[in-house]
């Protein structure tokens, strides 16, 4: 079965991983305070989940999901992350994470600078447009009529089929956004940003259709 790593397990990467574990998957945790502080999560999720530094995490996912906070982006284990398909749940926020001035003029995406620090890895921008309240509230099996969709976004076909699999898999369709230089289309302050699952903090959230979340993409401006 195939593995996931976690780098990165709060909100949105842990959530990732309690979908990932009742879809069967095994998962790798990790964070930047340390394993022993993820013991208890871990035994949360039960035996098919285990903590690990984020180096370890990286070196045993086959697809890697990094939910960080962006500034940290420089920190990620490359070499264990070649050739890997890496999830990008990041989020660009200047006040929290300081002005980077390729990404404040619109030169590039925040998913294409962590590409660009990632190498060989297949940076695929998801996860990073829904909050983690309604991420876990949302997921239905497929074909389900109420079923939601997500933006994926990414520079590498084969990655972005890996992605969609994935979500399928735990229970979301998938939208593609396009190229890495266009996530900023999923970024926040577009209209896909939170809106289409329901108010922030508010749960179960609203389910929001392939077709919603096409139209909102379909809005956005810069």
């Amino acid at each position: 079965m195939t593995t996931i790593g976690f780098i990165g397990s709060g909100n949105i990467g842990g959530t990732v991983a309690r979908l990932a574990v009742a879809a069967g998957y095994d998962v790798v945790i990790s964070n930047s305070r340390g394993p022993e502080t993820l013991k208890e999560f871990a035994e949360e999720l039960g035996p098919k989940a285990r903590a690990a530094t984020a180096s370890e995490a990286a070196a045993a996912g086959d697809i890697v999901v990094v939910s960080v906070p962006f500034k940290a982006f420089a920190q990620l284990p490359v070499a264990e992350l070649a050739g890997k398909v890496v999830l990008d749940t990041n989020n660009y926020y200047p006040q929290r994470d300081g002005a980077f001035e390729a990404l404040q003029s619109g030169e590039l995406t925040s998913a294409q600078l962590e590409q660009q620090t990632l190498g060989t890895a297949h940076v695929v921008k998801v996860f990073n447009n829904i909050w983690s309240g309604h991420l876990g509230a949302l997921t239905r099996p497929a074909g389900a009529a109420d079923r939601s969709a997500l933006p994926i976004a990414g520079d590498d076909a084969a990655a972005k089929q890996t992605a969609t699999e994935f979500l399928d898999t735990i229970g979301y369709d998938t939208v593609d956004t396009g190229s890495l230089a266009d996530s900023w289309r999923q970024e926040p302050g577009t209209p896909v940003y939170g809106p289409p699952y329901g108010a922030y903090g508010e749960l179960p959230g609203t389910p929001a259709s392939a077709e919603k979340i096409r139209e909102a993409l379909a809005a956005a401006s810069r």
